[in-house]
């Protein structure tokens, strides 16, 4: 096996458990591995360190072991089955749950770093952000049918956008496996005991934002009454849940025209009173330029990441202050925000410093009702801090 070796004193991170060894931190490389090939990474003194996914970039190795032993032809079944017990233990897998769409594995979190996937009520939709998960996808369907049996439907690879193409990999979306008889490019999951049509092969992500679960039902704990705006509501998760909780009206407003038909079907399957909502497929943030003041008691201002990237951080910070000081500027005296960002370079301090600037700029009276982030399903990996990607605040506006 390829042998990694670090230079002297940049051990340290691997040593605190730590998954990412950074291009930087390498002396040398004994052998010619190509990307997404497993290696084994020592410290300067020959001390065995970790093994992992080898990458071309500044992550040039993501960790899959801290063992010395070479990984199992069981690993991915164990690895899997671990991070299904922890959802088992949040109820999110059982008989009777009023939720049957959940994050199954969450990269670094569940100790797979570059591995997402998604269950969506019996089908699994996967997304390798590196060449190594894409690589393995065959063995990691191997192990998601032995585990789950008859139970599972389906399982989707939606790579395209999300691994790396340096690699030489031709990276195609489409089934890996189908169950007999199963022919549907999308599902009815329930979320809370709410319904929502997820299509992975042609909406976002894995095909819903799994991630918001917990702040919809937030939403849905406030909205009594209120007339509400959702900003970037993509399918209208937020929406669903705000026409659920009693709100007086909801306008929906999204960019994309496929979301926007997919939202209604949504409304309507939930039994939800249609004339008390209104979808706009329009831009969000030149919609709420327009609006005015204290039309909304409400406002769900969740945009898509405008960092992606280190580099891309000043730019983004400035949208979501601009967006944020609209928002707060615009919603009624008394009224809610609740503003996300799902950046990963921008950390919970300086999201809410930015938000912070944005209240400023308005020189209205504003709380912090509650900060808000992902759910129990992304987990963080506690030696991996950089997986708390999704942050978010509510705001109370005098």
């Amino acid at each position: 096996m390829v042998r990694i070796i670090l230079k002297k004193g940049r051990d340290e991170s691997l040593k605190r458990f730590h998954p990412w060894v950074f291009s930087g931190a390498i002396a040398a490389v004994d052998g010619e591995p190509a990307e997404g090939d497993i290696v084994n990474v020592y410290s300067a003194d020959g001390t065995f360190l970790a093994s992992g996914h080898y990458q071309i970039g500044s992550i040039a190795v993501r960790v899959l072991s801290f063992d010395s032993d070479v990984l199992s032809p069981d690993f991915w079944k164990i690895m899997i089955e671990r991070a299904l017990n922890v959802r088992k233990a949040l109820g999110l897998y059982r008989d009777g749950s009023d939720t049957d769409c959940f994050r199954l594995v969450h990269g670094e979190g569940d100790n797979l770093p570059g591995l997402i996937i998604d269950w969506y009520g019996g089908v699994c939709v996967m997304q390798a952000h590196s060449a190594g998960m894409f690589r393995a996808r065959l063995q990691i369907t191997a192990a998601l049918k032995e585990i789950f049996g008859p139970a599972l439907k389906a399982v989707y690879d939606k790579s395209s956008s999300t691994a790396p193409f340096k690699a030489g990999l031709d990276v195609v979306d489409g089934y890996i496996y189908r169950k007999e008889g199963f022919d549907d490019d999308r599902q009815t999951v329930l979320e809370n005991g709410h319904s929502f049509i997820v299509n992975w092969t042609e909406g976002q992500k894995t095909g819903f934002f799994l991630d918001q679960r917990e702040n919809r039902s937030l939403v849905e704990r406030y909205a009594s009454g209120r007339n509400v705006l959702n900003l970037f509501c993509y399918t209208g998760g937020f929406s669903v849940y705000a026409l659920a909780g009693g709100a007086s009206h909801v306008d929906s407003v999204d960019s994309s025209k496929k979301a926007m038909e997919l939202l209604d079907r949504n409304i309507m399957l939930n039994g939800l009173d249609i004339s008390r909502h209104s979808g706009l497929c329009c831009d969000a943030m030149e919609m709420l330029r327009s609006v005015p003041e204290g039309k909304y008691d409400m406002m769900i201002v969740d945009p898509p990441a405008f960092a992606k990237h280190r580099g891309a951080l000043q730019n983004a910070l400035r949208a979501y202050q601009r967006l944020n000081a609209a928002a707060i500027s615009k919603v009624a005296p008394g009224g809610l925000v609740f503003t996300y960002s799902c950046s990963q370079a921008v950390d919970r301090e300086t999201f809410a410093l930015t938000v912070f600037s944005a209240a400023a700029r308005t020189r209205r009276c504003v709380r912090i009702l509650d900060r808000l982030t992902q759910p129990a399903d992304h987990p963080v990996n506690i030696y991996h801090p950089e997986g708390e990607y999704l942050k978010g605040l509510l705001l109370h506006v005098e």
